[in-house]
């Protein structure tokens, strides 16, 4: 046994004068003054603090229940959070991980009256800067104009298709090149083709449809080869998107009707709003492609050195960002609820070990009269309020995992996933609570004086 290791036997005394119960060895260790309670006396303070609890059980759970609602909380948003995110990543993957686009004003702006005349005046982007990109920059692998006709806070003209005596309306008309299905993954087939270059070149009139708008025009009908009138005008659909529902309830190729680039321009010559999509060969090589079509465009709008961009670029981190800011808000909101809950519930923990205190005044008494130290009732008493909080803890983590799996079972449109980080850190930041808030409690029974403890009624 090393040195440092000392049995005391029975009814002897340690080194700072505190006497074992009789009939009990302690196996004690030094590091300076300080003396290690043995596990047995852990366990007994444990099953102490259990008894204690579970003898008062209305009162504990009511003294915990700001806890249980704090941890709870965490749990479910971290759920629906941590869900969401991975919803997300899993869509933005969809719009194209190596998709980049080129727009005359930054995207998500609305406000075009507030932006700075500088701004407003810049010149539309055109079909051909789409060809000169795909010639002159090595890193892009395709590039694709996209021309769309839809009606924006009242901004525009609305649009109409029509089968026999089916309609729909307000479908959002758009023009692209055949390679567009490559650009933009999210525009998939699933039934048909998409158009041809030849058809694309010769302006023909065919069209593919969102899967909800060729529901509800043909039914159970197969669309393929049947003619549709869009805005008056009649075309022959060639194919069906998969479908998809969209981004931050943005519209997505449920609601898109596309025809060919060059149909599109031929119909709507005044419509020059255009947006150029873009691919980068490979992920990395994205900003190097960035830097290769913004050379290209500010040579050939003809930009000064000493003057910024005339265009956007923006790539799918622009929305990992957008959404990063809405998440981070509702995490701080969330923690700040948390921190009440865990506050009073702290609170409450502490006033209800003030009143164990008091109650158990004659028992402190006794246990130090027979050689318990002033480090056991601390412990005793720390151990029942870390033992009440990590209760409330393990409740309110038990509470939000039911909620977030209900979430998950009967709203799969609202994702959320439990996750493991927020769970651990629920309870930990339970037992915590119960620590920092049975500090008081705990230091005012150990300095009780036996004499005036044995006395108390």
């Amino acid at each position: 046994m090393p040195a440092r290791w000392r049995k005391l036997d029975a009814a002897s005394k340690n080194e700072t004068g505190a006497l074992w119960p009789a009939g009990h060895g302690a196996l004690v260790t030094h590091y300076g003054s300080t003396v290690l309670i043995r596990r047995a006396e852990w366990r007994e303070s444990w099953e102490v603090a259990l008894a204690t609890i579970a003898s008062q059980k209305m009162r504990a759970f009511l003294t915990t229940l700001g806890v249980v609602i704090g941890v709870g909380s965490v749990i479910v948003v971290a759920a629906i959070i941590d869900g969401l995110n991975r919803h997300i990543s899993d869509r933005l993957q969809e719009i194209g991980s190596k998709t980049f686009f080129i727009t005359r004003f930054q995207l998500f702006t609305f406000d075009f009256e507030r932006l700075p005349e500088e701004i407003r005046l810049r010149r539309h982007l055109r079909a051909d800067d789409a060809a000169a990109i795909r010639e002159a920059c090595p890193s892009v692998d395709k590039a694709s104009p996209i021309l769309t006709r839809w009606v924006v806070i009242g901004i525009g003209q609305g649009n109409e298709i029509r089968y026999g005596n089916n309609q729909v309306e307000e479908p959002i008309l758009r023009g692209g090149e055949p390679v567009l299905t490559e650009v933009i993954p999210a525009y998939t087939v699933g039934q048909g083709r998409f158009f041809t270059e030849d058809e694309n070149t010769h302006a023909a009139a065919v069209t593919v449809l969102g899967a909800p708008i060729a529901d509800n025009l043909f039914g159970p009908v197969d669309p393929l080869g049947h003619i549709v009138r869009i805005n008056g005008r009649p075309f022959q659909v060639v194919g069906i998107f998969e479908p998809h529902q969209g981004l931050f309830g943005g519209p997505g190729a449920d609601q898109f009707v596309l025809i060919p680039y060059k149909t599109f321009a031929k119909m709507y010559p005044e419509i020059e709003e255009l947006v150029i999509a873009v691919t980068a060969r490979e992920v990395d090589l994205i900003p190097k492609a960035q830097e290769e079509v913004a050379e290209v465009l500010r040579r050939r709008r003809h930009v000064p050195a000493h003057k910024p961009n005339d265009f956007e670029l923006s790539s799918a981190d622009l929305l990992t960002d957008l959404w990063a800011q809405l998440t981070n808000a509702i995490v701080i909101l969330t923690l700040i609820i948390a921190s009440i809950g865990l506050l009073v519930g702290g609170i409450g923990v502490m006033n209800i070990m003030l009143v164990s205190v008091t109650e158990r005044t004659a028992e402190i008494g006794v246990r130090k009269a027979v050689g318990a130290r002033r480090s056991d009732i601390r412990a005793q008493f720390l151990l029942e309020a870390v033992t009440l909080t990590g209760v409330g803890g393990f409740l309110g983590v038990s509470a939000g995992v039911a909620v977030s799996l209900s979430i998950a079972a009967f709203f799969p449109d609202l994702p959320a996933r439990v996750s493991p980080f927020w769970t651990a850190a629920g309870l930990l930041l339970s037992l915590a609570v119960g620590l920092f808030f049975g500090i008081y409690p705990a230091v005012k029974a150990a300095n009780l004086d036996p004499v005036n403890c044995l006395r108390y009624e």
